[in-house]
């Protein structure tokens, strides 16, 4: 995927290092003619609600050069693109918001693993096992689950789709007089239903920052989910039972115990 994990953290930079590197000439009255430059000849939508990076933005390895379809204008990006996938802006439009909606699965189903084995752990559940949860019994056969979930995820896909399409189109803010709806901004609908602090309301550098470290911790949950399935399959424990016996005995329980015998 052009959007790929990054060993470089633009969240460890210094506040005041950041404000220097995205506003090198910002002044209280206008953007610069350079700045203004930038969102005009953007390929891919840039957002107006999030600042570029500069050009010596951090990249995922020092010294080298990022593609020119690499820009700095999306979140996360730190030139990492060795396909090539992204050449294309249509598709790297595509790829930008599929990254980012598996980025946020990933996060909420790391969550979704850790705290059942957790609370097991602590005597508040038993039995639990994430690895085997979609055998156990709910409230419902599977097939019914099943045609509810597909119905659900089935409409809420289709306005995203239809959000990317036409941006706003499927905008549910409540239309208030004293109150200054988002705007639209493909991936991040913000609003009082999925910004209720208006923290992605402010100025573009720290709306950058934000996006940027959901971005870095939504690859690091797919990473960790990917480890969790492998650890489930060769181990049948969960991730809290296998840190704890690594914890135990470090010498003979990690990754490589996997390559010996006995």
């Amino acid at each position: 995927m052009a959007l790929a994990i990054s060993s470089t953290a633009l969240s460890s930079i210094p506040n005041r290092e950041i404000r220097q590197k995205l506003f090198p000439e910002r002044t209280t009255t206008c953007l610069s003619l350079n700045r203004r430059t930038t969102f005009t000849n953007a390929t891919k939508g840039v957002s107006d609600v999030c600042e570029p990076l500069p050009p010596d933005r951090p990249l995922w390895f020092p010294g080298s050069s990022p593609p020119e379809w690499l820009d700095g204008s999306l979140p996360g990006d730190f030139g990492f693109d060795p396909l090539g996938l992204g050449s294309d802006p249509e598709l790297l439009k595509w790829f930008a918001q599929a990254e980012l909606m598996h980025a946020r699965w990933a996060m909420l189903g790391v969550f979704g693993i850790l705290a059942p084995e957790l609370l097991e752990k602590i005597g508040y559940i038993e039995n639990f096992n994430w690895y085997d949860a979609g055998a156990q019994e709910y409230f419902a056969d599977p097939t019914t689950l099943f045609v509810i979930q597909l119905g659900l995820m089935g409409w809420v896909e289709g306005r995203r789709w239809a959000d990317m399409i036409k941006p706003g189109c499927v905008d549910i803010q409540f239309k208030l007089p004293h109150i200054t709806n988002p705007k639209p901004d493909v991936g991040y609908p913000g609003g009082l239903w999925f910004d209720p602090l208006m923290w992605g309301r402010g100025s573009p550098e720290p709306v950058m920052v934000l996006r940027t470290k959901e971005i870095k911790n939504g690859r690091l949950a797919m990473l960790a989910f990917v480890g969790f399935c492998f650890q489930a399959i060769y181990t049948g424990e969960g991730p809290i039972e296998n840190l704890m016996t690594h914890l135990a005995d470090p010498g003979h329980n990690n990754i490589f115990s996997a390559f010996t015998s006995g």
